[in-house]
C-alpha cells in the first residue's frame, strides 16, 4: 500500500529531511535505515513509500540531518498513520453502466473516485449469495446460503460477454436503462432479468468457459465448497426461478467463476491504486444454507441467534440463524471458520466481524419464538433453583432441556428486562461471566484472526462485557466507536479525541439513521450536541447544514482512531447541491423491522462524483487533516 508522507519544514544549506517509523518500511526507528524525503517545492518535502503491513498501528517522525551527519528529531509526540474510508454496500453503487443494482464492475469507478479524493478504504456489507426466494426478502445481506459463494446479482453483465442475438442484446440494453433510472433498487425486477440473462449467456458461452484453463484452475481450488453449493442450487427451486425448469449445476459453476474473477479484479485494481477493500463477515448463516444442510452437527438447530433489547429494538432481535455448536467447531480446530476467513482474504484486505460479541456469547432464542425478548446468553453460567428460590419465578427463563430424560437440574437465566432483580441482574450480566466469556472469546477468535493477514475489525456495539475490550486489544482487533453510541455509561456522546488508536470511528452505521436523519430524531439531544460537542451558540438549526456536517466529519477524521470510516451518505452531507433531498431514502436498515427491504442506492452515479469538483475539494481538505495520505 503506497502512502505519501508530506511535511512543511524550513532547512539550512546541506540539510535533508528523513522519515523514520515503527514499520520495516520506515526503518523501525533506525536513522540509518530511514527514508529520505525529496523537496519538489521548498519548503514542502514528501516521499512515497510502501506500507504493506497494515496489521499494526504505524507511528513515525521526521528528523533533519545536516551535512556532517548530525541528526535533529522533530519535537512532540509521534505521528500516527490514519486511513480515511467510505462505507457503502455494493448493491447501493450506481454507475451509468449498472443494471439497476451495484455490481463488482462498479467498484472500479468507486476506487477511481476514492483515489481522486484521498480516501484509502472502501468498506462494504456482506457479498455472499442470499438467493432463497427470488423476492425482496433476499435483499437481506446477512442471510447467506453459502459462506463461500458470491452473490450472482452483483455480477457485471458486460464482463460476462455480449449476447450474439441482436434482439436479445437490445432487450437487455433497454432493460438496463429502465432499471438503472429507478431511484431505489427493485430487487425482484433486477433478480428476474439478471437470471434470465445468466441462462442465455450460459447457453452461449458456458461450454467454452467450462473447458478453459482458467476455469479448471478455479474449479480445482474451490471444488470442496463449489460442488455442494451448485448441487444445492440446482436441486432447489430457490435458485432456479422456475421449479419446473431446474438449473444445471454447471450454470452455478459458471456464475461463481465469473463472480470470483470480477471480485479478484476489483481487489487488484484497488491495490494498484492504493485503496484497501474491507469486507464484512456475518455472525450467522441462513438456516437454509449449504453449510447447515451438509454439516448440521456444527449448529444448534433448536435455537435462533439474535440480540437482546436495546436502543435499536425494544423487543430484541431475532435473526433466525441457528446458533453454533462451538464444541464441534473446536474439535476440528475451527476449520470451518478458518476456511471462511481465508476465502474472504481472496477478495479483501481488511474485514469487519459482524456482532463480534457472538464469539464470546450469543443471544439464544428457542425455536419457534419469534421475538428476541425471551432469549438468554449462551454459553452462560445459569442459576440453580436454590440460588433463585427467594425470587419470583416469572423473572427467570428456564433453559430448555435436551429431552424429557435429561437428568440435569433445571437451569435459570434472569430475564433481560427483569431489572427489579437489582444486584442479581447486574451481577449476572456484567460480572458473573466476565472471566468465563473472556476465555470463550480468546478460544474462538485467536485461531481465526491468525489464519489470514487481513486487518481485523470488530463490531462491538451493544451490551459489552468488560472482557471484550481486553480480548480485542490482545488479538489486535480494532474496536468500533460511534459518537452517538458511547460505551461509557456516564456520558451522552463519545469523546472522539480520547478514542483508542486501535479502533475504527464512524458517525453512523448501516443500522442507523444517517447524520442528517439523526439530526431530526430527538431535538433536545440535537440541541445539546450542537452546543456542547460542536461548540455552537444559540438554537440548533432544523436541518444539519453542510457546514455543520463538515465539522462533524472533521472531528471524526482528527480522532486518534486508526481508521475513520464514513458512510457515503454522510460524506455527501457536506455538499449543498449533491446531498440527497430525500433524507429518509438514505436509510439502509431498520433493525427493529425483520422485514426491512434493503434497497438503498446512491441517488447519483459515480461518474457525477468524479466531476463534482467542489465536493471533491472539500473531501480532499478533510482527509488531509490526518497525518498520512495515500498518493494521488
Amino acid at each position: 500500500m503506497f502512502t505519501t508522507f508530506k511535511t512543511r519544514k524550513e532547512t539550512r544549506w546541506g540539510e535533508t529531511i528523513h522519515l523514520s517509523g515503527s514499520t520495516p518500511a520506515l526503518g523501525e526507528w533506525d536513522p540509518a535505515r530511514a527514508v529520505p524525503l525529496s523537496c519538489p517545492a521548498y519548503p514542502e518535502w514528501q516521499v512515497e513509500t510502501d506500507i504493506a503491513d497494515i496489521r499494526e498501528a504505524v507511528e513515525y517522525k521526521y528528523f533533519i540531518k545536516d551535512a556532517h551527519g548530525n541528526i535533529r528529531w522533530e519535537d512532540g509526540d509521534n505521528h500516527r498513520l490514519k486511513e480515511a474510508g467510505i462505507a457503502i454496500p455494493i448493491f447501493s453503487l450506481r454507475t451509468k453502466n449498472s443494471f439497476g443494482i451495484g455490481d463488482f464492475g462498479d467498484l472500479k469507478l468507486l476506487i477511481d473516485w476514492a483515489k481522486h479524493v484521498g480516501i484509502t478504504v472502501i468498506q462494504t456489507l456482506p457479498i455472499n449469495d442470499t438467493t432463497r426466494t427470488h423476492t425482496r426478502a433476499d435483499s437481506y445481506p446477512y442471510n447467506a446460503i453459502s459462506i463461500y459463494a458470491l452473490h450472482p446479482l452483483y455480477l457485471n453483465l458486460d464482463a460476462m460477454g455480449k449476447l450474439k442475438a441482436p434482439a436479445r442484446h437490445a432487450f437487455y440494453t433497454a432493460k438496463q436503462q429502465e432499471l438503472n433510472d429507478l431511484p431505489a433498487l427493485d430487487y425482484e425486477a433486477v433478480d428476474h432479468h439478471k437470471w434470465e440473462f445468466f441462462k442465455e449467456i450460459f447457453a452461449q458461452e458456458g461450454d467454452k468457459v467450462l473447458k478453459s484453463k482458467p476455469f479448471a484452475a478455479f474449479f480445482a481450488a474451490n471444488k470442496t465448497w463449489l460442488v455442494p453449493y451448485a448441487s444445492h442450487c440446482a436441486g432447489s427451486c430457490h435458485c432456479g426461478l422456475d421449479p419446473q425448469s431446474p438449473t444445471p449445476p454447471e450454470l452455478h459453476y459458471f456464475l461463481q467463476y465469473h463472480a470470483d474473477t470480477q471480485m479478484r479484479t476489483a481487489k487488484a485494481y484497488a491495490r494498484a491504486h492504493g485503496v484497501l477493500l474491507k469486507g464484512d463477515i456475518p455472525i450467522g448463516v441462513s438456516r437454509d444454507s449449504v453449510e447447515v444442510q451438509t454439516e448440521p452437527h456444527l449448529f444448534n438447530l433448536d435455537f435462533q441467534a439474535g440480540a437482546p433489547p436495546d436502543a435499536f429494538a425494544t423487543d430484541g432481535q431475532n435473526w433466525g440463524f441457528p446458533t453454533y455448536n462451538w464444541e464441534a467447531m473446536a474439535a476440528n480446530d475451527y476449520q470451518w471458520w478458518k476456511n471462511r476467513f481465508r476465502k474472504m482474504a481472496d477478495y479483501f484486505d481488511a474485514y469487519r466481524i459482524d456482532h463480534i460479541l457472538g464469539f464470546f456469547r450469543i443471544w439464544q432464542i428457542p425455536v419457534p419464538d419469534t421475538s428476541g425478548i425471551n432469549g438468554y446468553f449462551s454459553p452462560a453460567l445459569p442459576f440453580t433453583a436454590d440460588e433463585i428460590k427467594d425470587y419470583p419465578q416469572e423473572l427467570f427463563i428456564e433453559e430448555p432441556r435436551r429431552n424429557d430424560l435429561d437428568p440435569q437440574q433445571p437451569k435459570y437465566h434472569p430475564r433481560i428486562t427483569a431489572t427489579e432483580l437489582g444486584d442479581l441482574h447486574w451481577d449476572y450480566f456484567y460480572r458473573r461471566h466476565n472471566q468465563f466469556w473472556k476465555q470463550e472469546g480468546l478460544k474462538h477468535l485467536r485461531p481465526l484472526v491468525e489464519s489470514t493477514a487481513m486487518l481485523a475489525c470488530g463490531e462491538d456495539l451493544g451490551m459489552i462485557p468488560a472482557c471484550v475490550p481486553e480480548v480485542m486489544n490482545d488479538l489486535r482487533i480494532l474496536s468500533l466507536e460511534i459518537e452517538r453510541m458511547p460505551k461509557a455509561t456516564d456520558c451522552e456522546f463519545t469523546d472522539l479525541q480520547n478514542l483508542p488508536s486501535w479502533s475504527v470511528c464512524s458517525p453512523s452505521t448501516h443500522d442507523m439513521t444517517t447524520l442528517r436523519g439523526w439530526w431530526h430524531e430527538d431535538r433536545e439531544k440535537t440541541q445539546r450536541y450542537y452546543n456542547t460537542v460542536l461548540q455552537q451558540n444559540g438554537t440548533a438549526p432544523n436541518e444539519l447544514t453542510p457546514e455543520l456536517a463538515e465539522i462533524v466529519l472533521r472531528n471524526h477524521l482528527e480522532s486518534p482512531s486508526r481508521l475513520t470510516i464514513i458512510p457515503f451518505q454522510d460524506w455527501l452531507a457536506i455538499d449543498t447541491t449533491l446531498r440527497n433531498p430525500n433524507i429518509e431514502a438514505e436509510r439502509i436498515n431498520i433493525p427493529s423491522d425483520p422485514n426491512n427491504y434493503w434497497q438503498y442506492r446512491m441517488h447519483l452515479p459515480i461518474e457525477a462524483l468524479l466531476a463534482a469538483d467542489g465536493l471533491n475539494a472539500k473531501i480532499r481538505r478533510l482527509v488531509a487533516c490526518k497525518d498520512g495520505q495515500v498518493s494521488n
